[in-house]
């Protein structure tokens, strides 16, 4: 008897998954109508009041220029659209004036800044393209060797990768002009 009942069950699940909503009550539209215009009649007996009756006229003209306007600021903004940076750039940007801004004096700063730029670059590698993602993957390995100098586990003078980091911010700034 109970796998009779589960059976049933199953069915009238299916068929309850399977049947349309129901469709929501919706107030006739005449009924709308009859409320738009017992708005402008109820304005209108008064005769003793006719500036009231002028007043719904004027809404709708200070309704239409506001339609007008943003057609027109539309236009104008799209010249600025073609000066657009390389994927990646921006965020390459902000990697390595974070590293500027936390770098400090300290060789510990200057490793946890180091490994932190490491970080946000390969982030910004992700948005990155060609020439401008390997310059940007080049840059996180340098900097992820600063930070091994630095913080002492790798040999080396830490001086020489800054050259190279350096030089690569360089082109990297070259090759992030907008075009």
């Amino acid at each position: 008897m109970s796998a009779l009942a589960g059976t049933l069950a199953a069915v009238i699940a299916l068929v309850a998954y399977l049947r349309p909503p129901p469709a929501p009550a919706q107030p006739p539209p005449s009924h709308s109508a009859d409320v738009v215009e017992s708005t402008p009649a109820a304005t209108q007996p008064p005769a003793t009041e006719p500036s009231t009756s002028p007043t719904p006229t004027a809404e709708p003209s200070t309704a239409e220029p506001p339609a007008v306007r943003p057609t027109q600021e539309a236009g104008g903004s799209a010249a600025p659209l073609s000066a657009v940076r390389p994927g990646g750039c921006d965020d390459a940007a902000a990697a390595l004036a974070a590293y500027r801004r936390n770098a400090g004096s300290a060789r510990s700063t200057q490793a946890a800044a180091a490994h932190q730029a490491y970080l946000d670059l390969m982030g910004a590698v992700l948005d990155a393209q060609g020439v401008v993602g390997q310059k940007i993957s080049r840059l996180a390995a340098e900097f992820q060797e600063l930070y091994f100098r630095l913080s002492g586990m790798n040999g080396g003078d830490p001086n020489q990768v800054i050259t190279d980091i350096n030089a690569d911010m360089a082109d990297l700034g070259t090759l992030c002009q907008p075009a």
